[in-house]
Protein backbone atom coordinates (compact mmCIF):
# COMPACT_ATOMS: atom_id res chain seq x y z
CA UNK A 1 0.00 0.00 0.00
CA UNK A 2 1.33 3.42 -0.96
CA UNK A 3 0.16 6.24 1.32
CA UNK A 4 0.20 9.65 -0.33
CA UNK A 5 -2.81 11.53 0.99
CA UNK A 6 -3.67 15.16 0.73
CA UNK A 7 -4.06 17.14 3.91
CA UNK A 8 -7.29 17.54 5.81
CA UNK A 9 -5.97 19.70 8.60
CA UNK A 10 -2.79 21.41 9.82
CA UNK A 11 0.01 18.93 10.34
CA UNK A 12 -2.12 15.82 9.81
CA UNK A 13 -3.59 13.90 6.92
CA UNK A 14 -6.98 12.29 7.23
CA UNK A 15 -5.78 8.93 5.95
CA UNK A 16 -2.87 8.82 8.40
CA UNK A 17 -4.99 9.37 11.52
CA UNK A 18 -4.58 6.45 13.96
CA UNK A 19 -7.56 4.13 14.02
CA UNK A 20 -10.25 5.69 16.17
CA UNK A 21 -7.92 8.39 17.55
CA UNK A 22 -9.44 11.85 17.90
CA UNK A 23 -11.75 11.26 14.98
CA UNK A 24 -14.34 14.04 15.05
CA UNK A 25 -16.19 12.79 11.98
CA UNK A 26 -17.20 9.30 10.88
CA UNK A 27 -15.12 8.00 7.97
CA UNK A 28 -16.11 6.56 4.59
CA UNK A 29 -13.50 4.68 2.55
CA UNK A 30 -14.24 4.73 -1.19
CA UNK A 31 -12.83 1.79 -3.14
CA UNK A 32 -12.26 2.74 -6.80
CA UNK A 33 -10.63 -0.05 -8.87
CA UNK A 34 -9.63 2.09 -11.88
CA UNK A 35 -6.70 4.52 -12.18
CA UNK A 36 -7.91 6.60 -15.12
CA UNK A 37 -10.09 9.69 -15.48
CA UNK A 38 -13.32 8.19 -16.80
CA UNK A 39 -16.92 8.56 -15.71
CA UNK A 40 -16.45 7.01 -12.27
CA UNK A 41 -13.41 9.19 -11.62
CA UNK A 42 -15.51 12.23 -12.53
CA UNK A 43 -18.05 11.15 -9.90
CA UNK A 44 -15.32 10.76 -7.27
CA UNK A 45 -13.75 14.14 -8.03
CA UNK A 46 -17.10 15.94 -7.99
CA UNK A 47 -17.93 14.44 -4.59
CA UNK A 48 -14.48 15.34 -3.21
CA UNK A 49 -14.83 18.93 -4.45
CA UNK A 50 -18.32 19.26 -2.97
CA UNK A 51 -17.74 17.35 0.27
CA UNK A 52 -19.88 14.93 2.24
CA UNK A 53 -21.58 16.89 5.06
CA UNK A 54 -20.63 15.40 8.43
CA UNK A 55 -18.30 12.76 6.97
CA UNK A 56 -14.63 12.35 6.19
CA UNK A 57 -13.85 10.75 2.84
CA UNK A 58 -10.73 8.70 2.03
CA UNK A 59 -10.22 7.19 -1.45
CA UNK A 60 -8.40 3.91 -2.17
CA UNK A 61 -7.49 3.44 -5.84
CA UNK A 62 -4.62 2.25 -8.06
CA UNK A 63 -1.78 4.67 -8.74
CA UNK A 64 -2.50 6.82 -11.80
CA UNK A 65 -4.24 9.97 -13.06
CA UNK A 66 -7.15 9.72 -10.62
CA UNK A 67 -4.83 9.53 -7.61
CA UNK A 68 -2.85 12.49 -8.96
CA UNK A 69 -6.04 14.53 -9.42
CA UNK A 70 -7.16 13.71 -5.88
CA UNK A 71 -3.82 14.79 -4.45
CA UNK A 72 -4.09 18.06 -6.38
CA UNK A 73 -7.38 18.66 -4.57
CA UNK A 74 -5.77 17.94 -1.19
CA UNK A 75 -7.90 14.82 -0.67
CA UNK A 76 -6.77 11.85 1.45
CA UNK A 77 -5.90 9.11 -1.03
CA UNK A 78 -4.38 5.67 -0.61
CA UNK A 79 -2.98 3.78 -3.57
CA UNK A 80 -2.35 0.07 -3.98
CA UNK A 81 -2.97 -3.06 -6.08
CA UNK A 82 -6.79 -2.95 -6.12
CA UNK A 83 -7.55 -3.11 -9.86
CA UNK A 84 -8.76 -6.06 -11.97
CA UNK A 85 -5.25 -6.25 -13.42
CA UNK A 86 -3.97 -7.12 -9.93
CA UNK A 87 -6.34 -10.08 -9.59
CA UNK A 88 -9.16 -10.65 -7.13
CA UNK A 89 -7.09 -12.41 -4.46
CA UNK A 90 -4.40 -9.75 -4.26
CA UNK A 91 -6.91 -6.90 -4.40
CA UNK A 92 -9.06 -8.43 -1.65
CA UNK A 93 -6.02 -8.86 0.60
CA UNK A 94 -4.96 -5.26 -0.02
CA UNK A 95 -8.42 -3.87 0.72
CA UNK A 96 -8.59 -5.90 3.92
CA UNK A 97 -5.18 -4.55 5.05
CA UNK A 98 -6.36 -0.98 4.44
CA UNK A 99 -9.62 -1.60 6.32
CA UNK A 100 -7.75 -3.06 9.29
CA UNK A 101 -5.48 -0.02 9.42
CA UNK A 102 -8.01 2.75 8.71
CA UNK A 103 -11.04 1.12 10.40
CA UNK A 104 -13.63 3.30 8.60
CA UNK A 105 -17.30 3.38 9.48
CA UNK A 106 -18.36 2.68 5.88
CA UNK A 107 -16.70 0.93 2.95
CA UNK A 108 -18.24 2.33 -0.24
CA UNK A 109 -17.42 0.34 -3.38
CA UNK A 110 -17.74 1.51 -6.99
CA UNK A 111 -17.85 -0.78 -10.06
CA UNK A 112 -18.35 -4.54 -10.12
CA UNK A 113 -14.77 -5.59 -9.32
CA UNK A 114 -14.68 -3.37 -6.24
CA UNK A 115 -18.14 -4.55 -5.19
CA UNK A 116 -17.01 -8.18 -5.11
CA UNK A 117 -13.55 -7.66 -3.61
CA UNK A 118 -14.87 -5.18 -1.04
CA UNK A 119 -17.65 -7.52 0.07
CA UNK A 120 -15.09 -10.28 0.62
CA UNK A 121 -12.54 -8.04 2.36
CA UNK A 122 -14.86 -6.43 4.90
CA UNK A 123 -16.15 -9.63 6.49
CA UNK A 124 -15.68 -9.65 10.27
CA UNK A 125 -14.00 -6.25 10.51
CA UNK A 126 -14.99 -3.42 12.82
CA UNK A 127 -14.70 0.33 12.60
CA UNK A 128 -12.75 2.60 14.92
CA UNK A 129 -16.00 3.04 16.85
CA UNK A 130 -16.22 -0.69 17.51
CA UNK A 131 -19.13 -1.37 15.15
CA UNK A 132 -19.30 -3.62 12.12
CA UNK A 133 -18.00 -1.76 9.06
CA UNK A 134 -21.04 -1.04 6.91
CA UNK A 135 -20.93 -1.90 3.20
CA UNK A 136 -22.41 0.42 0.55
CA UNK A 137 -22.07 0.13 -3.23
CA UNK A 138 -22.84 2.43 -6.14
CA UNK A 139 -23.68 0.83 -9.47
CA UNK A 140 -22.40 3.02 -12.30
CA UNK A 141 -22.21 0.63 -15.20
CA UNK A 142 -24.59 -2.32 -15.16
CA UNK A 143 -25.60 -2.99 -18.77
CA UNK A 144 -29.15 -3.74 -19.84
CA UNK A 145 -27.80 -5.59 -22.89
CA UNK A 146 -27.37 -9.06 -21.45
CA UNK A 147 -23.99 -10.63 -22.14
CA UNK A 148 -22.65 -7.75 -24.25
CA UNK A 149 -19.75 -7.05 -21.91
CA UNK A 150 -19.16 -10.68 -20.85
CA UNK A 151 -16.92 -13.23 -22.53
CA UNK A 152 -19.70 -15.82 -22.64
CA UNK A 153 -22.87 -17.12 -21.03
CA UNK A 154 -21.15 -19.21 -18.30
CA UNK A 155 -19.06 -16.22 -17.21
CA UNK A 156 -22.12 -13.98 -17.13
CA UNK A 157 -24.05 -16.53 -15.07
CA UNK A 158 -21.16 -16.90 -12.61
CA UNK A 159 -20.88 -13.15 -12.10
CA UNK A 160 -24.63 -12.83 -11.64
CA UNK A 161 -24.51 -15.45 -8.88
CA UNK A 162 -21.62 -13.66 -7.18
CA UNK A 163 -23.44 -10.33 -7.25
CA UNK A 164 -26.65 -11.83 -5.89
CA UNK A 165 -24.65 -13.29 -3.02
CA UNK A 166 -22.80 -10.10 -2.13
CA UNK A 167 -26.02 -8.04 -2.29
CA UNK A 168 -27.35 -10.10 0.60
CA UNK A 169 -24.42 -8.79 2.66
CA UNK A 170 -24.56 -5.18 1.41
CA UNK A 171 -26.21 -2.62 3.67
CA UNK A 172 -27.28 -0.26 0.87
CA UNK A 173 -27.07 -0.19 -2.91
CA UNK A 174 -27.10 3.09 -4.83
CA UNK A 175 -28.14 3.31 -8.47
CA UNK A 176 -27.20 6.37 -10.53
CA UNK A 177 -30.48 6.33 -12.48
CA UNK A 178 -33.94 4.78 -12.44
CA UNK A 179 -32.83 2.62 -15.36
CA UNK A 180 -29.84 1.33 -13.37
CA UNK A 181 -32.09 0.48 -10.45
CA UNK A 182 -34.38 -1.51 -12.76
CA UNK A 183 -31.40 -3.45 -14.11
CA UNK A 184 -30.11 -4.26 -10.61
CA UNK A 185 -33.49 -5.68 -9.63
CA UNK A 186 -33.97 -7.52 -12.94
CA UNK A 187 -30.50 -9.06 -13.10
CA UNK A 188 -29.48 -9.49 -9.46
CA UNK A 189 -32.78 -9.52 -7.59
CA UNK A 190 -33.32 -8.31 -4.04
CA UNK A 191 -31.04 -8.70 -1.05
CA UNK A 192 -30.45 -5.03 -0.36
CA UNK A 193 -32.45 -1.85 -0.68
CA UNK A 194 -31.69 0.05 -3.88
CA UNK A 195 -31.82 3.85 -3.72
CA UNK A 196 -31.50 6.13 -6.74
CA UNK A 197 -29.03 9.01 -6.31
CA UNK A 198 -28.49 10.49 -9.74
CA UNK A 199 -25.20 11.83 -11.03
CA UNK A 200 -25.48 15.61 -10.97
CA UNK A 201 -23.19 18.28 -12.38
CA UNK A 202 -22.74 21.95 -11.64
CA UNK A 203 -23.46 24.42 -14.43
CA UNK A 204 -20.40 26.19 -15.86
CA UNK A 205 -19.34 29.25 -13.87
CA UNK A 206 -19.92 31.39 -16.96
CA UNK A 207 -22.69 29.71 -18.96
CA UNK A 208 -21.82 29.89 -22.67
CA UNK A 209 -24.26 31.54 -25.04
CA UNK A 210 -25.63 28.80 -27.30
CA UNK A 211 -25.42 29.48 -31.01
CA UNK A 212 -26.50 27.58 -34.10
CA UNK A 213 -23.83 25.41 -35.69
CA UNK A 214 -22.85 21.95 -36.81
CA UNK A 215 -19.62 21.41 -34.90
CA UNK A 216 -20.28 17.91 -33.56
CA UNK A 217 -18.38 16.36 -30.65
CA UNK A 218 -17.95 12.75 -29.52
CA UNK A 219 -16.42 12.37 -26.03
CA UNK A 220 -15.98 8.63 -25.60
CA UNK A 221 -13.53 5.78 -25.58
CA UNK A 222 -12.85 4.62 -29.14
CA UNK A 223 -14.32 1.18 -28.54
CA UNK A 224 -17.04 -0.91 -30.27
CA UNK A 225 -19.75 -0.27 -27.66
CA UNK A 226 -19.62 3.49 -28.38
CA UNK A 227 -20.59 2.91 -32.05
CA UNK A 228 -18.60 5.86 -33.35
CA UNK A 229 -18.54 4.21 -36.77
CA UNK A 230 -22.30 4.79 -36.97
CA UNK A 231 -21.76 8.46 -36.11
CA UNK A 232 -19.25 8.83 -38.94
CA UNK A 233 -21.70 7.27 -41.42
CA UNK A 234 -24.40 9.70 -40.29
CA UNK A 235 -21.97 12.61 -40.48
CA UNK A 236 -21.24 11.76 -44.11
CA UNK A 237 -24.92 12.48 -44.81
CA UNK A 238 -24.82 15.71 -42.80
CA UNK A 239 -21.67 16.94 -44.57
CA UNK A 240 -23.16 16.18 -48.00
CA UNK A 241 -25.90 18.74 -47.26
CA UNK A 242 -23.91 21.05 -44.96
CA UNK A 243 -20.27 21.23 -46.11
CA UNK A 244 -19.38 23.44 -43.14
CA UNK A 245 -20.16 20.63 -40.66
CA UNK A 246 -17.30 19.07 -38.68
CA UNK A 247 -16.96 16.28 -36.14
CA UNK A 248 -14.37 15.88 -33.37
CA UNK A 249 -13.77 12.30 -32.24
CA UNK A 250 -12.15 12.94 -28.86
CA UNK A 251 -10.73 10.07 -26.84
CA UNK A 252 -8.46 7.09 -27.26
CA UNK A 253 -9.04 3.40 -27.74
CA UNK A 254 -8.51 0.31 -29.90
CA UNK A 255 -10.63 1.50 -32.85
CA UNK A 256 -8.77 4.72 -33.63
CA UNK A 257 -7.03 3.37 -36.72
CA UNK A 258 -10.21 1.75 -38.06
CA UNK A 259 -12.20 4.94 -37.51
CA UNK A 260 -9.59 7.02 -39.32
CA UNK A 261 -9.79 4.55 -42.23
CA UNK A 262 -13.58 4.78 -42.25
CA UNK A 263 -13.46 8.59 -42.38
CA UNK A 264 -11.25 8.34 -45.46
CA UNK A 265 -13.53 5.73 -47.06
CA UNK A 266 -16.52 8.02 -46.53
CA UNK A 267 -14.56 10.94 -48.05
CA UNK A 268 -15.05 13.09 -44.94
CA UNK A 269 -11.54 12.93 -43.48
CA UNK A 270 -11.08 16.68 -43.97
CA UNK A 271 -14.11 17.25 -41.71
CA UNK A 272 -13.02 14.86 -38.91
CA UNK A 273 -10.53 15.50 -36.09
CA UNK A 274 -8.98 12.88 -33.78
CA UNK A 275 -7.33 14.95 -31.01
CA UNK A 276 -7.01 12.12 -28.48
CA UNK A 277 -7.80 12.91 -24.84
CA UNK A 278 -9.16 16.44 -24.38
CA UNK A 279 -10.32 18.58 -21.48
CA UNK A 280 -14.09 18.13 -21.54
CA UNK A 281 -15.08 21.66 -20.51
CA UNK A 282 -12.91 23.27 -23.20
CA UNK A 283 -14.17 20.88 -25.87
CA UNK A 284 -17.80 21.50 -24.96
CA UNK A 285 -17.25 25.25 -25.27
CA UNK A 286 -16.00 24.80 -28.83
CA UNK A 287 -18.85 22.65 -30.19
CA UNK A 288 -22.57 22.84 -30.89
CA UNK A 289 -23.81 19.23 -30.63
CA UNK A 290 -22.70 16.22 -28.58
CA UNK A 291 -23.32 12.82 -30.17
CA UNK A 292 -23.33 9.62 -28.11
CA UNK A 293 -24.63 6.48 -29.86
CA UNK A 294 -23.57 3.96 -27.21
CA UNK A 295 -24.91 0.44 -26.84
CA UNK A 296 -25.66 1.29 -23.19
CA UNK A 297 -25.33 4.14 -20.71
CA UNK A 298 -26.40 4.41 -17.08
CA UNK A 299 -26.42 8.16 -16.43
CA UNK A 300 -23.87 9.75 -18.71
CA UNK A 301 -21.76 12.62 -17.43
CA UNK A 302 -21.14 13.57 -21.06
CA UNK A 303 -24.85 14.14 -21.66
CA UNK A 304 -25.28 15.94 -18.34
CA UNK A 305 -22.41 18.27 -19.22
CA UNK A 306 -23.77 18.85 -22.72
CA UNK A 307 -27.15 19.85 -21.32
CA UNK A 308 -25.54 22.11 -18.71
CA UNK A 309 -23.58 23.89 -21.46
CA UNK A 310 -26.67 24.43 -23.62
CA UNK A 311 -25.49 22.13 -26.41
CA UNK A 312 -27.57 20.00 -28.68
CA UNK A 313 -27.60 16.26 -27.95
CA UNK A 314 -28.00 13.21 -30.18
CA UNK A 315 -28.09 9.91 -28.33
CA UNK A 316 -29.45 6.40 -28.41
CA UNK A 317 -32.53 5.56 -26.36
CA UNK A 318 -30.71 3.33 -23.89
CA UNK A 319 -30.34 3.23 -20.12
CA UNK A 320 -30.77 6.54 -18.37
CA UNK A 321 -30.41 8.74 -21.47
CA UNK A 322 -34.09 9.67 -21.52
CA UNK A 323 -33.76 10.72 -17.88
CA UNK A 324 -31.42 13.49 -19.10
CA UNK A 325 -32.64 14.56 -22.54
CA UNK A 326 -36.07 14.73 -24.24
CA UNK A 327 -37.27 12.11 -26.70
CA UNK A 328 -36.57 14.35 -29.70
CA UNK A 329 -32.83 13.86 -29.00
CA UNK A 330 -33.02 10.04 -29.10
CA UNK A 331 -32.54 7.98 -32.26
CA UNK A 332 -31.31 4.45 -33.12
CA UNK A 333 -27.62 4.37 -34.02
CA UNK A 334 -28.23 2.29 -37.15
CA UNK A 335 -30.69 4.85 -38.53
CA UNK A 336 -28.06 7.00 -40.23
CA UNK A 337 -30.60 9.27 -41.88
CA UNK A 338 -32.39 9.71 -38.55
CA UNK A 339 -29.14 10.47 -36.72
CA UNK A 340 -28.20 12.99 -39.42
CA UNK A 341 -31.60 14.65 -39.19
CA UNK A 342 -31.42 15.02 -35.40
CA UNK A 343 -27.84 16.35 -35.58
CA UNK A 344 -28.97 19.11 -37.95
CA UNK A 345 -32.05 19.87 -35.85
CA UNK A 346 -30.09 20.00 -32.59
CA UNK A 347 -27.37 22.08 -34.20
CA UNK A 348 -29.49 24.68 -35.95
CA UNK A 349 -32.68 24.90 -33.86
CA UNK A 350 -31.75 26.17 -30.41
CA UNK A 351 -35.29 25.67 -29.08
CA UNK A 352 -35.03 21.92 -29.69
CA UNK A 353 -32.03 21.46 -27.40
CA UNK A 354 -32.34 19.97 -23.88
CA UNK A 355 -33.12 22.33 -21.01
CA UNK A 356 -30.10 23.30 -18.96
CA UNK A 357 -31.88 22.66 -15.66
CA UNK A 358 -31.71 18.88 -16.03
CA UNK A 359 -28.04 18.70 -15.01
CA UNK A 360 -28.78 19.13 -11.30
CA UNK A 361 -26.68 20.06 -8.29
CA UNK A 362 -23.68 18.08 -6.91
CA UNK A 363 -24.49 19.31 -3.38
CA UNK A 364 -27.85 17.55 -3.57
CA UNK A 365 -26.10 14.38 -4.77
CA UNK A 366 -23.65 14.52 -1.85
CA UNK A 367 -26.43 15.15 0.66
CA UNK A 368 -28.15 12.01 -0.62
CA UNK A 369 -24.98 9.99 -0.04
CA UNK A 370 -24.64 11.17 3.55
CA UNK A 371 -28.27 10.24 4.24
CA UNK A 372 -27.45 6.71 3.11
CA UNK A 373 -24.40 6.59 5.41
CA UNK A 374 -26.35 7.87 8.38
CA UNK A 375 -29.08 5.35 7.71
CA UNK A 376 -26.77 2.32 7.66
CA UNK A 377 -24.15 3.44 10.22
CA UNK A 378 -26.53 4.98 12.75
Amino acid sequence: MVLRPGTDGPGRTGAEAPAGAGRALPCALWLIPVPDLGGVARHVLDVVRTGLPGWRLVVLCPEGPLAEALRALGAPVLTGPVSPADGAARATAEVRRVLQRLRPDVLHTHLAFADLTGAAAVVGLRSGRGRRIRLVSTEHGISGVRGYFQAGRPQAAAKTALHRGRLRRTDAVIAVSDSTRQQILAQWGGGARVVVIRNEVAPPATPPQPRPGLRVLSLARLAPEKRIDQLLRAMALVIAEHPEATVTIAGTGPLESALRDLARELCIADHVRFPGHVEAAAALAEHDVVAQLSVWENLSYTLLDAAAHGLGVVATDVGGNREIVPERCLVPAEDHEGVARVIVQQGMDLASRPERGGAGDPARMCAGLTRIYEGVAG
